[in-house]
């Protein structure tokens, strides 16, 4: 493959952003290091060749010994004194199958067919014995594609995976229409039953709903096995293998497939900013030491998650990790990936403190390895899918992450626009809507690269965790409980809707070119995310989604949820997330009116508690008619019909804020109007 950094030297970032310059000679030091990395792999097929296949070498892989067929298994241990295959197929004994180690600390064991095929089969159970200085300890292989949780809490045991026949995809990988949409899921709390549910289950039951909501991609969250349920997914301890809780390898082929053959693209949540202490069930201390596969000592271990920390310089960690990129994209098609905690990788104390000014993100404080890393599995996403879609979660604001790599970039698609939420959060928990600052609400849903895509997104999961609120919730407490019903009249619930989606239709507009939610946020979900714990005597109440209450005709989430399938059509209508122009037209912070276009469409919002405003003038951009494309006090979006469905408003030649062309406009208290052009008048 053609090496993408061969020519430039980090700087081009500077054209986009002049206060950069005084950071040029770091530029270069950033794009001169990953450079070298790449050097380094050439000799052995660059990104696409030895470093990115290690699940063909490591682990349980078919091949042959002096022309007899069977299987191979390798594992990368070099503070280990010996290695010992055990399992159903030679009845766990520790010195029957026993493995060789070559110079590079690689120990291996070939099973022939001849030997070992009708006790090694398809579900056996397996485990590897490690002898250490540590001692001696039954571990999960490294490179596993199966685990299973033997009993009702009980322990952790490998599988060897090998079924009799492929899985035969039935689809090709979709195109999208419109910016990316994404829906962030979790498949086991996706059903309204408490317990949790299934990737079958995911797939009969929510990627339709995917499809009808309007998105084009389902995000999943904790694919990656982890030992505790309640992590959410993000204390893996096996990189390779699909969490066994939600089904087997095939079923989440299976939910993939039928996702592709309804036009949605999958995105996986990819954690490879830390991994899960655990000894038995994870790498902690897999050759017996603190550095194999991390940071020796304090570097190693995450203050605040209690999780081990990567060492992106070594070569068999970046083998691991680029592979297993690789190995989600090529064995499971998944069309993407978000990076989780890209913050904590970047930086040395973690992100972990106030982002003052540029010098905070070069400097002493970097990790160049982990910088470099992650441009490397950029690359290499690409080069394995053109087409793959990468999401960085970075709440620093790093100049370049989602900037291609040429020009001195991470080479991330979009980065996550972290601070919209935050903004959203302070502001409900600070002040009441009567006292937002418009100006400073419409400049801070801007504030962001335009240089690099965005992903902008009121609330994700992170929002709906327990100790935290939804938005809705924020609006609405414990009225959601009593007088959500269709024909209430509870002015909290009345003032919760119309802020919902205002606050929701203004973000999407705004904060960038792609959007996000969580699952169950679309229709203002009432509770929180909890996972079953001591805490709460292991109870699903707050770990599933209740359905039930957006399908219900005399309940107003199910108004929230047809608001936003309408809100994410403009989108696949009018190309709105990829459209560039973003103008301000009118502003009033005494009168609470924000006006606004977005491509050809104008967006006129009145956050006026009581005041409606009856022939409101504002300009448009076009010498056209107007019509009412969205309104969100329309009744089936749970508001008061004060303005007839496909209202037109002629244009005139009035001019007004600089503008030639003007239409007067009945825009009601609490609501917000999206108007698209029709015929030019004549």
């Amino acid at each position: 493959m053609i090496n993408p950094l061969q020519d430039g030297d980090g700087t081009e970032l500077i054209a986009q952003d002049s206060w950069l310059e005084p950071f040029a000679e770091q530029l270069r030091h950033r794009f001169s290091h990953t450079s070298h990395r790449l050097y380094e792999l050439a000799p052995d097929g660059d990104l696409t060749g030895t470093i990115s296949k290690g699940h063909h070498y490591f682990g349980f892989n078919r091949g042959d010994f002096d022309g007899k067929p069977g299987v191979w298994y390798r594992e990368w241990a070099p503070g280990a004194h010996g290695l010992a295959l055990i399992g159903d197929f030679n009845g766990w004994d520790r010195n029957a199958s026993r493995l060789l180690r070559d110079e590079f600390g690689v120990w291996s064991l070939f099973l022939p067919d001849s030997e070992y095929g009708h006790l090694l089969t398809h579900g056996s159970r397996l485990k590897v014995h490690v002898e250490s200085a540590a001692g001696g300890q039954d571990r999960i292989p490294a490179y596993i594609r199966r685990v299973v949780q033997e009993g009702d809490g009980g322990q952790f045991t490998a599988q060897y995976w090998c079924p009799a026949a492929a899985y035969e995809w039935q689809h090709a990988k979709p195109s999208t229409h419109g910016g990316l949409r994404i829906y962030e899921a979790h498949t086991g709390m996706a059903q309204e039953d408490g317990k949790v549910g299934t990737y079958v289950e995911f797939t009969r039951n929510i990627l339709p709903r995917v499809v009808i909501g309007g998105y084009n991609a389902v995000q999943l969250m904790a694919v990656m096995e982890h030992p505790y349920y309640g992590s959410f997914g993000y204390h893996v301890s096996s990189f390779f293998a699909p969490s066994s809780r939600f089904g087997t390898p095939e079923e989440l082929k299976a939910l993939v497939d039928e996702a592709h053959g309804m036009g949605l693209l999958v995105i996986m949540d990819i954690i490879h900013s830390h991994a899960v202490k655990n000894v038995l069930e994870g790498l902690n201390r897999f050759d017996g030491t603190d550095h194999q596969y991390f940071h020796a000592g304090a570097r190693g271990e995450h203050p605040s998650w209690d999780s081990l920390l990567f060492d992106y310089r070594k070569y068999e960690v970046l083998r691991f990790l680029l592979s297993n990129v690789r190995y989600w994209q090529e064995e499971f098609h998944f069309d993407g990936f978000r990076f989780d905690g890209v913050t904590s990788m970047l930086y040395l104390d973690h992100g972990i403190r106030d982002f003052t000014g540029y010098h905070d993100y070069f400097g002493d404080n970097i990790d160049a390895d982990a910088v470099s890393y992650l441009t490397l599995a950029n690359i290499l996403a690409h080069q394995v899918d053109q087409k793959a879609v990468t999401i960085a979660e970075d709440v620093s604001g790093m100049p370049g992450m989602a900037a291609p790599v040429q020009s001195g970039g991470l080479g991330f698609d979009y980065r996550l626009a972290m601070g919209v939420p935050d903004y959203w959060i302070k502001l409900l928990k600070e002040k009441r809507d009567e006292e937002w600052n418009l100006s400073e609400l419409y400049h801070t849903l801007l504030n962001r690269r335009h240089s690099e895509k965005h992903i902008g997104y009121v609330e994700s999961h992170d929002q709906a965790l327990v100790g935290d609120k939804t938005l809705a919730f924020w609006l609405m407490d414990q009225e959601m409980y009593w007088n959500m019903g269709a024909e209430s009249h509870s002015l909290v619930i009345d003032r919760g809707i119309a802020l919902h989606k205002m606050i929701r239709l203004i973000t999407f507009a705004l904060a960038g070119e792609g959007y996000l939610n969580f699952m169950g946020n679309e229709f203002g979900h009432p509770e929180w995310v909890d996972f079953p714990r001591e805490g709460n005597h292991n109870s699903y109440q707050h770990a599933r989604r209740q359905w039930s209450l957006v399908d219900n005709n005399h309940l107003r989430y199910q108004q929230l949820g047809k608001f936003d399938a309408a809100m994410l059509h403009l989108d696949l209508t009018h190309h709105l997330l990829e459209d560039p122009l973003i103008e301000q037209l009118a502003l009033h912070e005494e009168a609470r009116e924000l006006v606004f276009r977005r491509g050809p469409l104008v967006f006129a919002f009145n956050f006026h508690a009581h005041d409606s405003r009856v022939d409101f003038r504002i300009p448009v951009p076009d010498r056209a008619d107007y019509r009412v494309e969205l309104d969100t006090d329309a009744g089936m979006f749970g508001g008061f019909s004060r303005v007839s469905p496909g209202q037109v408003y002629p244009v005139q030649d009035y001019p007004v804020y600089g503008r030639q062309h003007s239409v007067q406009i009945y825009l009601p208290s609490r609501s917000a109007q999206v108007l698209v052009p029709i015929e030019p008048s004549r």
